[in-house]
């Protein structure tokens, strides 16, 4: 509506929502990963090399909510946003860590899927948005905390199986957890006026929790049958909460594909395709439970109106002759029209997946070197262990980074004497951020080397049910098992250009900076600096408990601070590390 010739009520809201990264304040981080570009790259560069060993804490924020806390904040005109775990909310003075108001999440359920956490919320046209683990869509008042809409998006425990709790008697009583539930933990992306977000925890179907009660450790069992659910990306309006499309990552006509036998790069797949073609006509209805979880934020071509995600394994997971064939569109990086949620090209890393390589980190925008000239380009960092480039427009691989891990039996199928692979489901690259700086060409990522073993086991059926299936997945004790942060060229050839091994397990993603920097979370409590030249650490500080989320960096009154959530996760229980509840803000000393 126009009043004395300004723009007020829905009219302004609709002009606010959507602006681009490119006209925020100088020094905000307005959006995950810092703008739709996905780089985890900022310009600014007060700390640098030169003076970053005297960095320091500036200010606390502590959630009162302990453990799994994952979120990277969002600073917008000088107030920090948050979420924590339990997807909980606060409003912070940014300069000074005052709190200005908190939202208090309450569950409708406690049924959600693996640890309550939540990575991030999206702030846009007066509007904080969070997408919460028991299926919901919120946007709050950004200057009060007000809930201006509240959309129930997908009921977690809807769809569930009742055949859990006879399906854990025969396996000697160990907790089963059934079937999928579905919620959210991806941060949204805030674009061309839509709220967009997708589902994780599709793409177990049944599955046996391992002794230490949760998912994260690497040791998870997928029964065979039709237990999952089915994957999807939606995107809502965002002044209404209305949904205006979605995607549902299995394909309903055609998912089995072509029986490929090989990677679309060209590795092989060791498949087993006389098997699946004949067990194809009793499965002819297996993309309605096919899974395909979504784990992180879609990154954002505003001029192409495309926006590029990674899909997860199909359901059930590791187990592949109740899904027959290539099981589209899980296991890819996919391209969807902003305005429809039309697929415009898929990349399917792994055809018929049976391992657990989700495409999970976020994929990144970058121009690429090209014959004519640079090439608009999306990057993702995966799990089999390597970089991938492609052409924005069409999916066109345009280069593939050299092994960033030793892969052992590679896409080898799990088997009843147990079959070791590297890399194992926690991959190489897990759901955590890449950065990339632009400038430099490099890609900076938190890799992790170690094995897993696959055992497919069977139990005889109880009460004249057919016998039970599934494979068990657990670490490879005998196989190295470490992290390394690990510089990739992507300018030159896909090279390693230095790699520096850990003391602890990586978590939560980079962050690099103008100043020459790469900071990056340890599961043990330190968050390390290093020289984005060399690798060499620069300084590290110990902030009390597991490093879950990535790093992120923001100016106020000309001042640079560094902010990092250091809450555990559920993988610190068995290592030995603590958890907390802190969010910590770093800046040079006055």
């Amino acid at each position: 509506m126009m009043r004395g010739g300004s723009i007020t009520g829905p009219a302004l809201l609709a002009i606010l929502i959507g602006v681009s990264s490119a006209r925020a304040a100088e020094g905000d981080w307005p959006a995950f990963a810092g703008g739709p570009e996905n780089r985890n790259f900022s310009g600014l560069a007060q700390i640098d090399r030169g003076n970053v060993a005297r960095l320091r804490p500036a200010w606390i924020f502590q959630t009162g909510v302990t453990g799994t806390f994952q979120a990277q904040p969002v600073v917008v005109d000088g107030t920090l946003y948050v979420s924590t775990t339990q997807n909980h909310v606060a409003a912070i003075e940014a300069k000074s860590g005052r709190v200005l108001w908190t939202y208090t999440h309450r569950a409708r359920t406690e049924k959600v899927f693996g640890p309550p956490s939540n990575r991030g919320v999206a702030v846009s046209g007066g509007l904080v948005f969070e997408a919460t683990m028991d299926g919901r869509l919120l946007a709050l008042d950004a200057g009060s905390g007000r809930v201006v809409w509240d959309k129930e998006a997908v009921r977690p425990e809807e769809g569930e199986s009742e055949t859990a709790s006879g399906l854990a008697a025969q396996l000697g009583g160990k907790p089963v957890q059934g079937s999928s539930r579905l919620g959210f933990k991806m941060p949204p992306l805030v674009a061309d006026g839509l709220v967009i977000v997708g589902v994780t925890g599709a793409g177990y179907g049944l599955h046996v929790e391992d002794e230490k009660g949760g998912l994260d450790g690497g040791s998870v069992i997928g029964i065979e049958g039709g237990y999952g659910r089915r994957g999807w990306l939606a995107a809502y309006d965002a002044r209404t909460g209305e949904e205006r499309w979605r995607w549902y990552v299995t394909k309903a006509d055609g998912w089995e594909g072509g029986y490929v036998t090989a990677t679309p790069d060209g590795t092989p797949l060791h498949r087993d395709v006389a098997a699946e073609k004949a067990a194809a006509p009793a499965n002819r209805d297996a993309w309605r439970v096919g899974g395909g979880s979504l784990w992180m934020t879609p990154a954002y071509d505003a001029e192409l109106g495309l926006i590029y995600l990674g899909t997860g394994n199909p359901a059930p997971q590791n187990l592949g002759l109740s899904r027959p064939g290539d099981n589209l569109y899980t296991m890819s990086l996919v391209a969807l029209d902003v305005a429809t949620g039309k697929l415009r090209w898929h990349f399917q890393q792994v055809p018929h997946e049976e391992w657990g390589y989700d495409v999970a980190s976020p994929a990144f925008l970058l121009d690429h070197p090209g014959e004519d000239g640079p090439v608009k380009a999306v990057a993702q960092g995966s799990k089999t262990g390597w970089i991938f480039v492609h052409d924005r427009r069409d999916g066109r691989l345009l280069a593939r980074s050299r092994p960033l891990i030793t892969q052992k039996n590679l896409f080898a199928p799990p088997t009843p004497e147990g079959t070791v692979v590297s890399p194992g489901p926690l991959g190489a690259i897990s759901w955590h951020p890449v950065a990339y700086d632009a400038a430099r060409g490099l890609a900076f990522a938190q890799v992790r080397h170690g094995a897993a073993t696959y055992t497919v086991k069977t139990l005889p059926g109880a009460e004249g049910r057919p016998p039970i299936r599934y494979t068990e997945t657990g670490e490879a004790r005998a196989e190295p098992s470490f992290s390394t942060l690990t510089a990739v060229d992507l300018a030159e050839g896909g090279g390693i250009a230095w790699t520096v091994k850990a003391g602890s397990r990586l978590s939560g993603g980079t962050l690099a900076t103008a100043g020459g920097l790469v900071l990056s979370g340890e599961e043990d409590g330190h968050l390390d600096a290093h020289d984005a030249e060399t690798g060499q650490m620069l300084w590290r500080f110990q902030c009390g408990a597991g490093i879950g989320g990535p790093p992120m960096t923001f100016s106020v009154e000309g001042r640079q601070y560094v902010a990092v959530a250091a809450g555990g996760a559920s993988f610190t229980k068995s290592s030995g590390f603590g958890t907390g509840d802190a969010l910590v803000v770093f800046a040079l000393p006055d």
